[in-house]
């Protein structure tokens, strides 16, 4: 059982007799799916392996993707899936950042603000591209909702592909693998539009004392494989791991992190309940995309990334094979004769 879920099991009535004004839907359904995981409530799965009649019966998990004991073979797929599609090109991680002024919005509208960052950016990047005049962009934009001490702190991580694709001349613009776009620009873009849409929003309204300056971060992330193992490791996984809760008392909870500026580990201490507050208001709002790809690296562009593998073969670059994305399948060994079981069957609860 994962320590979380059992501090949420056995501190779950006071919270909602405390905090309940200050929980949201969204809250309520991420507390009750984890609540079920693995019980009997949420069912079971049956193996069996013909050769030694081996039975098992195992309660199901309850897929929710803020669940800490979840997604593991989901982020193990997204990561196969972006690998397939990665290309050999020099990459940028560009990093959009919501001003600490209007995560009072985020809190408490947060489809509409994270749809708009979504909106918002992807419009500047494309934008920033139609200037050089040299063809399509490929991106991947990740929304990440916490600061490493678990505060509420949304911003957008962009895995940028450096080159761009003519479709008009079927040619490949090779980018410059030190430079993409410059980062004040791109923030005081960012600044202009991002207000502007929040005010033409009918349910949103914008605080007076927003910043002059925001925060737009872009670095050159090699070949690209780094940065899709560090997203990899917050998309699905909740959002505080089990192994970072080093210590809990009758009414505290203490965890860890690392400091951004010096990578040191930090450590905070909470009330339990304040603690499980902090953890729960990231769940994000049913139906919302966390991941969005765009350009040549969209879901349904793999005739177009093949063509550009080709070109990019072309010009000499390393290419690795092209294989098709493989969705890895629940696997259970037999503790009896260490062969491969076959889920036969799952029961639910009536």
């Amino acid at each position: 059982m994962s320590t979380f879920i059992e501090l949420l099991r056995q501190h779950h009535p006071a919270l909602k007799r405390h905090h309940n004004a200050q929980m949201n839907g969204d809250m309520h359904r991420a507390i009750g799916a984890m609540l079920r995981c693995k019980t009997e409530q949420q069912g079971r799965s049956q193996w069996f392996y013909h050769h030694c009649h081996h039975d098992d019966r195992l309660p199901l998990s309850c897929g929710h993707r803020h669940c800490p004991q979840c997604q593991q073979r989901t982020t193990a797929d997204w990561l196969q899936r972006q690998q397939q599609k990665r290309l050999p090109v020099h990459y940028f991680m560009v990093t959009f950042t919501l001003p600490y002024q209007l995560r009072v919005l985020a809190k408490h509208q947060p489809k509409a603000i994270y749809n708009g960052m979504f909106k918002v950016e992807s419009g500047v990047l494309k934008d920033f591209a139609n200037r050089q005049r040299q063809g399509e962009l490929g991106f991947t934009a990740v929304l990440h909702t916490h600061s490493r001490q678990r505060n509420l702190h949304p911003h957008l991580h962009i895995i940028v592909a450096a080159g761009q694709y003519d479709a008009s001349r079927q040619t490949w613009h090779k980018g410059n693998k030190h430079y993409l776009f410059n980062a004040f620009d791109l923030a005081k873009v960012w600044r202009a539009r991002m207000p502007e849409a929040i005010n033409q929003h009918p349910t949103l309204w914008l605080p007076s004392d927003i910043p002059k300056q925001w925060v737009v971060d872009c670095r050159q992330v090699g070949y690209g494989q780094a940065a899709l193992n560090y997203l990899a490791r917050y998309l699905y996984r909740g959002v505080l791991p089990d192994e970072d809760i080093i210590s809990i008392t009758d009414d505290t909870v203490t965890f860890r992190y690392k400091e951004s500026q010096t990578n040191a580990w930090r450590t905070r201490t909470l009330p339990t309940l304040k603690f499980l507050l902090l953890i729960l208001q990231h769940a994000l709002p049913k139906g919302l995309q966390r991941v969005r790809d765009y350009g040549f690296l969209r879901g349904q562009a793999h005739a177009l990334r093949a063509r550009i593998q080709l070109l990019l073969l072309n010009l000499l670059y390393i290419m690795p094979p092209l294989t098709a994305p493989i969705r890895t399948k629940a696997i259970r060994v037999c503790p009896c004769c260490q062969h491969q079981m076959a889920c036969v069957g799952v029961s639910r609860p009536i």
